[in-house]
């Protein structure tokens, strides 16, 4: 075969082209399935009639309901957090647009037209039709709904930190320095004023004292990379057996994960609850070391769930390396099921005062020379001995 060359001129355009004759490139699999599973169920009609009262009778018409939502799935699978890069994506992709059922010479839909139909539907609707997807995912045996995975992250907010007003007066920031700077002395401050004033200044970023004007629900936050933005908080409640998002919660930024785990994990147990009625519900939770606190592992407790503490592998030879806080928990969950075999009298509440009223000791059996380690509660008024585990002679 012959080596083909550029040409340095580029060559005229047909006029007219035969559609059939437009070079194609073959259709993703994944979509392809994705699409006939959605059809086979009727999605569109199913979001055309949730969505009917946000349109128009009459006018022009809009972005479908269902071409709408097929985007946000785009902007899932595609790992695409913005408007802009799922429209980009979508007039790129010739698979994609398939998957969105666009023919040619039909133009994908604009970011703005994206931005303006989500707008338009409210939190509740996007709700009922994330409920029906986990409930198609059920009827396919991908939701077990027995161990769930709970994480979050830090979303900075489209709202610039300068623009920030006082909750009391109003006033912006930079207002609020110029008074501070004219109290102090300085009749006509400059920035490098304003500036140093501002940096000797405790407790500056308050939520309690600041707000943004037009997104009340930024909180200042302090991202994972150090910097400080008004943010919000995504937290997500994940199914470990199959992978299946089970619940979805937006929380203030400056809330703290044992905090805000509690909406998300009620959620997530109520959803898997409507589209798993035979399951036996939730179980079990598994969630970092900052989902673990004295009051999170009570409650769980009181409901019946058991909570796991996982950290990732360091890659130094280790394994698993469980921080100083998670192990106090962990003692805590054991000395209260060493209490509860020991036949403990003394009541929950007593020993949930922090680890000073824990401690371990070695104890070895009185017949044979078997030793385990045993966690204790101090104050614990129970004598009644404790068995040693694996011990060869079972005294």
């Amino acid at each position: 075969m012959a080596m083909g060359k550029r040409r340095r001129h580029a060559k005229q355009a047909s006029m007219w082209v035969a559609t059939q004759d437009l070079a194609r490139s073959a259709a993703h699999p994944f979509y392809v399935r994705l699409n006939q599973s959605l059809d086979q169920h009727d999605f569109d009609g199913f979001v055309e009639g949730l969505c009917e009262r946000f349109y128009a009778d009459e006018g022009r018409p809009g972005l479908p309901p269902g071409r709408y939502f097929r985007l946000l799935l785009i902007g899932y699978f595609e790992g695409l957090d913005a408007e802009r890069a799922i429209a980009w994506r979508a007039a790129d992709s010739f698979a994609l647009r398939e998957f969105l059922g666009l023919v040619l010479p039909e133009a994908p839909p604009d970011h703005s037209t994206i931005s303006r139909t989500r707008r338009l539907i409210d939190l509740e609707t996007h709700g009922a039709v994330f409920t029906w997807i986990l409930q198609r995912l059920a009827d396919a045996g991908l939701v077990k709904g027995k161990t769930v995975g709970i994480d979050a992250t830090t979303l900075e907010a489209n709202a610039a930190l300068r623009s920030i007003v006082r909750r009391d007066t109003g006033e912006s920031y930079q207002d609020f320095l110029t008074k501070l700077a004219q109290a102090s002395g300085i009749e006509t401050p400059t920035r490098a004023d304003l500036a140093r004033i501002d940096r000797k200044r405790k407790k500056k970023g308050s939520n309690d004292d600041w707000t943004h004007p037009h997104d009340p629900d930024a909180k200042i936050t302090k991202m994972k990379d150090g910097r400080t933005h008004l943010a919000h908080k995504a937290e997500h409640a994940v199914d470990l057996e199959t992978g299946a998002i089970v619940g979805v919660t937006v929380q203030d930024a400056d809330e703290g994960d044992t905090t805000t785990s509690r909406e998300t994990l009620i959620e997530a147990a109520e959803r898997i609850e409507a589209v798993r009625p035979d399951a036996d519900g939730l179980a079990e939770v598994v969630g970092d070391k900052g989902y673990h606190s004295n009051q999170s592992l009570v409650d769980l407790e009181a409901v019946g769930v058991r909570s796991y503490i996982s950290e990732p592998d360091r890659g130094d030879g280790t394994g698993r390396r469980i921080p100083k806080r998670a192990l106090r928990s962990i003692a805590i969950v054991v000395a209260f099921a060493a209490r509860a075999a020991n036949g403990c009298c003394a009541s929950v509440a007593s020993a949930w005062n922090g680890p000073s009223r824990i401690s371990t000791k070695r104890v070895g059996c009185a017949v044979c020379t078997s030793a385990d380690t045993r966690t204790f509660a101090s104050g614990c008024s129970s004598t009644r001995p404790a068995s040693i585990s694996g011990c060869s002679c079972g005294g």
